[in-house]
């Protein structure tokens, strides 16, 4: 039976709030303090310490708001390649392995988890360089389809439904402004009229009140 390998991330990564100051300028309200040993399911600790770190250097935390490592990405991409997405379940992997037009989508060989393997043991040693070095790094391999997966996967890691895995928090979904999937709005037209206002927003399992599971957890 395979080890099972763990990432220790900071306990913010987990959750947290964000909410705006008077002039606009967004802080980030932390309810837990410390590190968290979290399992992972597909990455390696180290694999998942560059994920991590190249996450952050695509959507980072600076003045503007929150960034991936607040928003818990690496978790949503290591559930994602662990599932069937990772194992290339639904997309057809029979030859012949051409280029074709950009509208037929990737028509490669590879799956996800074999392009993310491969494209991580080209950065052994990324999480320990400076931003500096790490940009350069990135921007050597960012017409890659490594690369290109990666940045695809960290936006949605930071605007996903939670079930996923990531958006910690809703955090994500705080800073654009999204209050989550309700089927109608109908209740709040005209309650803040020229007002500035931001409804908290809400999971799917906030809505159902109950917990749901994404379709990685389901389809195994």
């Amino acid at each position: 039976m395979k080890r099972r390998e763990f990432l220790t991330i900071p306990a913010r990564s987990l959750g947290g709030s964000l909410l705006y100051t008077l002039a606009g300028d967004p802080v980030i309200l932390q309810g837990q303090d410390g590190t968290v040993r979290v399992p992972l399911r597909f990455f390696t600790e180290a694999e998942a310490l560059i994920v991590a770190a190249a996450s952050e250097r695509i959507l980072p935390r600076d003045e503007a708001g929150p960034g991936a490592s607040d928003a818990g990405v690496v978790l949503y991409i290591d559930r994602q390649l662990a599932g069937p997405y990772g194992r290339d379940r639904r997309r057809y992997i029979k030859p012949p392995f051409m280029a074709s037009f950009p509208e037929h989508g990737y028509q490669g060989k590879e799956s996800p988890r074999e392009i993310y393997r491969a494209g991580l043991a080209q950065l052994a040693g990324f999480a320990s360089l400076s931003n500096a070095e790490q940009d350069a790094k990135l921007r050597a391999i960012e017409k890659s389809l490594f690369f290109q997966l990666l940045r695809t996967h960290t936006v949605e890691g930071f605007l996903c439904d939670p079930m996923h895995g990531g958006n910690a928090g809703l955090i994500g979904w705080q800073l654009v402004g999204y209050p989550g999937p309700l089927m109608s709005h109908r209740d709040e037209i005209d309650k803040n009229l020229g007002q500035p206002w931001r409804r908290q927003p809400k999971s799917l399992s906030d809505i159902l009140g109950r917990p749901v599971k994404g379709w990685e957890e389901v389809d195994l």
